[in-house]
Parts: C-alpha cells; sequence; structure tokens
C-alpha cells in the first residue's frame, strides 16, 4: 500500500503517520515543518500515483488563530481545492479528506440546550454559515470533494470534534488548560464564561476511527466525538482536581470563545469504532507527562 500524507508533522498527521507505518504501508509524507516540502505546490505540480492520500495540511493554529488571522486561514481553499485537483489527475482510488466540526453551521451551536449535531446538519446544496475562514474552507473542500468522487475517487470525510492528546501544540484550550494545572494557576484562566461546551475526542481514537472507517471502506462524512457535551469550567474543574488543588475560576470574556455549545452525534462512527480514552483518563496522561 503506497500512501501519501500531507501535514504529517502535525497533530493529527504525525499519529497518524505512525499508526500507518505500523501498518507495514508505505507512507510519502510531506510538510512546511520539515524540509519536505509544501503541499500546494506538490499538489500543483506532482504525478506521482499513490493507492491511498490523505490530507491533513491546514493552516490553523487555535481560536486565537481562527479569530485573528481569517485571512491567513483561508488559504486553506486555495490547499484544498489543489489537492482535489491532484486525487483526479494522478487517479488516485482511494484518499482521506479531514474536515472539521467547525464546519456546521453556527446557527445549530448557540447557547441554550445541547444540540448534538448529525453528519446531515451540512447541506451541501444550501451552505449555512459556519464557524469563520477555517469553517468557509473545510465546508468547501466538502462541496469539492463530491465532485472529485464523481470522477472517481472515493473519500472519507472525518469530522473531528475536539481533538486532544498529550503532545498537542499548546495554543488550543486542552494543553493550556493541562500547563495551568501543572504551574497550579490560582486564579486559573478559562477564556469565555466557561459554560460553552465542546465534545473532547483523544488523538488515540480520532486516529484509531479513521483507520477503522478506512478498513470498513466508508466514504463521506463521520463525526469523531464521544457525544459528551462538557463545559470549559467542567473541564478546569477536571484538571485541576487530578492536579491536587482547587483555584479560583478566572474568566476571560474579552477573549476569543467560538460558538457556545460543538457536541456530535456520533452514532456513524460507533457503527464501526467505540472511543476507548475517556476525558479523565486523557487529563491523568497529560498531568502525567
Amino acid at each position: 500500500m503506497r500512501v501519501f500524507l500531507s501535514g504529517h508533522k502535525g497533530f493529527v498527521g504525525r499519529h497518524l503517520h505512525a499508526a500507518v507505518e505500523a501498518r507495514g504501508w508505505d507512507v510519502t509524507g510531506i510538510d512546511l515543518a520539515d524540509a519536505s516540502g509544501d503541499a500546494l505546490d506538490f499538489f500543483r505540480h506532482d504525478d506521482t500515483p499513490f493507492d491511498l492520500a490523505i490530507h491533513c495540511a491546514a493552516i490553523v493554529g487555535g481560536r486565537a488563530s481562527i479569530d485573528g488571522s481569517p485571512l491567513g486561514v483561508a488559504t486553506n481553499l486555495a490547499l484544498d481545492a489543489w489537492y482535489m485537483r491532484w486525487l483526479i489527475r494522478t487517479g488516485t482510488p482511494r484518499a482521506v479528506f479531514f474536515s472539521s466540526s467547525a464546519a456546521y453551521p453556527v446557527a445549530l451551536q448557540q447557547p441554550g440546550d445541547v444540540r448534538r449535531l448529525y453528519e446531515e446538519d451540512i447541506n451541501l446544496a444550501y451552505m449555512e454559515e459556519p464557524d469563520s475562514t477555517y469553517g468557509w474552507a473545510k465546508l468547501t473542500g466538502e462541496k469539492l470533494a463530491t465532485y472529485a468522487e464523481a470522477e472517481g475517487c472515493r473519500i472519507l470525510i472525518p469530522r473531528p470534534f475536539s481533538g486532544f492528546g498529550e503532545d498537542q501544540d499548546p495554543c488550543y484550550p486542552f494543553p493550556a488548560f493541562i500547563a495551568r494545572a501543572k504551574r497550579r494557576d490560582d486564579p486559573f484562566e478559562i477564556w469565555g464564561s466557561g459554560s460553552s461546551t465542546r465534545d473532547w475526542i483523544h488523538i488515540d481514537d480520532l486516529i484509531g476511527a479513521t483507520l477503522a472507517l478506512l478498513d470498513a471502506d466508508v466514504t463521506g462524512p463521520v463525526n469523531l466525538g464521544w457525544g459528551r457535551a462538557t463545559s470549559f469550567d467542567e473541564l478546569a474543574r477536571m484538571v485541576t482536581d487530578a492536579a491536587g488543588y482547587r483555584p479560583h475560576f478566572k474568566h476571560r470574556t474579552d477573549a476569543p470563545q467560538g460558538v457556545h455549545h460543538r457536541v456530535s452525534d456520533p452514532s456513524r462512527m460507533l457503527n464501526h469504532y467505540v472511543p476507548r480514552v475517556t476525558l479523565e483518563e486523557g487529563v491523568r496522561r497529560a498531568l502525567n507527562t
């Protein structure tokens, strides 16, 4: 199995690279973070055939980047468009396009009761407002994937919710909370009111689910999550309790905070994969790293 993997040095990419290599597959990775090159240039000019292509490369960087650099994040539109063109030009038969829960309509993620998001809540014939330019890029990528599929490439579209892990970049909420707890920060800073919720999935399960879906020859969008709504106050209490102290919470309502609720319905994923690493176990692992 000859596999191409873009963004192989990123959080998802490096874990996926290790998992795919462990299967004995021949992996070619490319990433701006090392000397392997620029995925955008690769997609524009390369004609190498592969059995499977996996596209993880993206400009992101946490909430501050999504809200603070919308035009920089919008560069993903070109990257994803050239990926789809490359798939068809090279005749790649099987592919993965990593989308995001940011592609879901923000109108479905407002204060009030938690509404779990179903794959069908995205209607590509009538695209509702997603989360910033990052969401628009992912939503547009999903639309382009339908055209690539019409040309003969079978594409799996994982939609991860809040992925986390011990080696995640500190610009994301989970590792930032872990770092504050390790320093025993008091007050403990939380961006926003603390009442907004997310659906956390450990990187081990994100990778495990993706490979299980590939093995089952699934195509189209699949939510990756637990379906468990956890507020940022609850996460902070979980982290600080595990660290053995009880700080005062300082809510930064002036900081970027995103949508209020973002929680999946994981039923489609559960047909093929059941996550194993709970949020509590993930917190324990991260604090012990």
